[in-house]
């Protein structure tokens, strides 16, 4: 799997295109801009490999991952399934969430469901959609700290962590401290799962943790202090592509490497990881608020009146906070037998304030990521490759 990461072809294809991106090429360090875009090529059995190309990649350079750490809640909560082994337990078991320590909630029922019951299924629908952040922590709590971190270290995913919850002021010992879960078949009890605690810090060496002028705290009020993102969690532009190439293509890895997922499950997470959260019913979503390029950052930029391509399907988990706007994506254009994955991350915070929700994703940000994804595809629809790719496999059924 070792290979050379071409460092200069990013560089010089942004630069080939100054309309596009001297703004951001003009200020690289400010807008904390790093990009990574792997090549698949097929051989005559169609089994990938890969090349890879990098800008400004830097595991130690710290930024908020923000929502893309829920893709390996994802993953790691069907494993822990199947790692358990347990008769009538499965992730669409109805899943009661209790509470055991200060500040944690309850959940006895998901009226977005079509049944009104609470599973590890329709959280990940749910987490894979429209980033719902409670379906993640619902997640977080179901594997628990120690075991995210361990599945991480795991599957050599060592410039990362994952530390807390999200969307709720989670941190200190709340964050060590996993709810209570029970599983039902029916209304026969078949796991139950007392309340975790994980004592360890998971230390990573990073720089670029202490930034800014200013930030709003949690009562309101702007203090005139950098901001810091120390104990937050972490994931690095590689890992986030390296857990991404391993879910898309585990035939490109040993055995013993891939994740342990039945194919039931990779089924449930390419599927909605694709869909639009307007092509689903269950849940439902105001197209108003979730219109269907909404998470497609690296294509489409968010746009409201986006165009969609007919053809093409993108397998990705994007997040945005603080003023990074992350894209983890694998994107498909299956007239045209195209495939690449592109993981980016890019900043704009002009004031240099945190946590005020004045960000410039709409001029910097989103144009960045779309014509960052489409400039990659117009490369890729012009590659000659080998072998013509069969990516009939990941075809889903949408209705």
């Amino acid at each position: 799997m070792a290979q050379q990461t071409d460092t200069t072809f990013i560089k010089q294809l942004l630069e080939s295109k100054p309309e596009l991106f001297s703004g951001v090429l003009n200020h690289p360090n400010k807008n904390e801009v790093q990009v990574m875009y792997t090549q698949v090529n097929r051989d005559q059995n169609n089994k990938p490999s890969f090349k890879t190309f990098s800008y400004r990649v830097d595991p130690r350079h710290y930024f908020y991952p923000a929502s893309t750490v829920k893709l390996a809640a994802v993953i790691f909560a069907l494993e822990k399934i199947n790692e358990l082994k347990i008769s009538g337990f499965t992730a669409h078991s109805a899943m009661i969430t209790d509470t055991a320590f200060k500040g944690q909630t309850p959940v006895t029922e998901d009226k977005s469901a079509a049944d009104g019951k609470p599973t590890i299924a329709h959280y990940i629908k749910k987490v894979l959609l429209t980033s719902d952040n409670d379906a993640y922590n619902r997640l977080f709590e179901f594997i628990g700290r120690a075991q995210i971190n361990a599945k991480l270290k795991k599957y050599g995913l060592v410039n990362s962590r994952i530390l807390n919850r999200l969307a709720i002021g989670d941190g200190g010992e709340r964050e060590k401290n996993t709810n209570p879960i029970r599983f039902y078949d029916g209304d026969k009890l078949v796991y139950s799962q007392p309340a975790q605690y994980d004592a360890k810090d998971y230390p990573l060496e990073l720089t670029n943790l202490i930034v800014g002028v200013g930030y709003i705290d949690g009562n309101e009020q702007l203090v005139n202090k950098p901001y810091s993102f120390e104990n937050k969690n972490v994931f690095a532009i590689e890992d986030q592509q390296s857990l991404m190439k391993r879910l898309m293509m585990p035939e490109a890895y040993p055995a013993k490497q891939r994740f342990n997922l039945k194919p039931e499950d990779y089924q449930l997470i390419y599927t909605f990881m694709s869909k639009l959260p307007t092509e689903s019913d269950f849940p439902k979503y105001d197209p108003k608020e979730f219109w269907p390029s909404y998470a497609k950052m690296s294509f489409y930029g968010r746009e409201k009146d986006a165009t969609l391509e007919p053809n093409i399907r993108i397998f990705n988990k994007y997040g945005d906070s603080y003023g990074f706007i992350i894209d983890n994506a694998y994107i498909v254009d299956f007239k045209n037998k195209v495939e690449f994955f592109l993981t980016a991350v890019v900043q704009s915070n002009e004031d240099g304030i945190y946590n005020d929700g004045k960000y410039e994703y709409e001029t910097v940000c989103y144009p960045f990521m779309k014509n960052l994804g489409r400039s990659i595809y117009e490369y890729e629809l012009n590659r000659k490759k080998a072998h013509e790719p069969n990516l009939n496999h990941y075809k889903m059924d949408y209705k």
